[in-house]
């Protein structure tokens, strides 16, 4: 680099949707990793605004003079909860199964937040497939999400998913 030239800022590189042929062909990627969605943007805003619908107002979430002052962060932290419910988003970025007339939220195993979200971070989703289980007229497939906070040591939320997908 030439002086006085500034580096280029990064491109943000988008991940390419893994599009899966069928509920059949999703059984063939059990226990592999199946995708890593895109850096999110976590905002005071939307901090704020999942506080609101929620009712969830502490501190810890709104006031970013007590927060610097006082809690073990610095600033403000997003709500586990809001965390946890941008599952859904990272799995429409990361794969799309052909033949489904529709997915439900089934339950969640094993959810914790190793680490905390601190406002303004940027966060992503890793995602792998644990089993698909077929019943009548739907497939359950439960899923293992690693949330990553970028430059954090620690996960920021690990949980198991189970998604039920109802056929065509």
């Amino acid at each position: 680099m030439e002086e006085g030239e500034q580096a280029a800022e990064p491109v943000a590189r988008r991940m390419p949707i893994r599009v899966i042929a069928s509920l059949r062909a999703l059984k063939d990627l059990v226990g592999c990793e199946i995708g890593v969605t895109d850096w999110f943007t976590v905002s005071q805003e939307r901090i704020a605004q999942f506080a609101e619908a929620t009712e969830d107002r502490q501190w810890i979430h709104l006031d970013r003079e007590r927060a610097a002052r006082e809690s073990p962060y610095g600033a403000t932290i997003a709500h586990g909860f809001l965390t946890l419910s941008l599952l859904s988003n990272f799995l429409k970025q990361a794969i799309q199964i052909r033949g489904v007339r529709m997915g439900i939220n089934y339950g969640l195993d094993r959810v914790r937040f190793p680490s905390a979200v601190r406002s303004g971070s940027r966060i992503r989703a890793r995602l792998s497939l644990n089993s698909v289980l077929d019943s009548e007229g739907a497939t359950d497939a439960r899923f293992s999400f690693t949330v990553e906070c970028e430059g954090a040591q620690k996960p920021c939320c690990v949980a198991q998913w189970i998604v039920r997908y109802y056929r065509d």
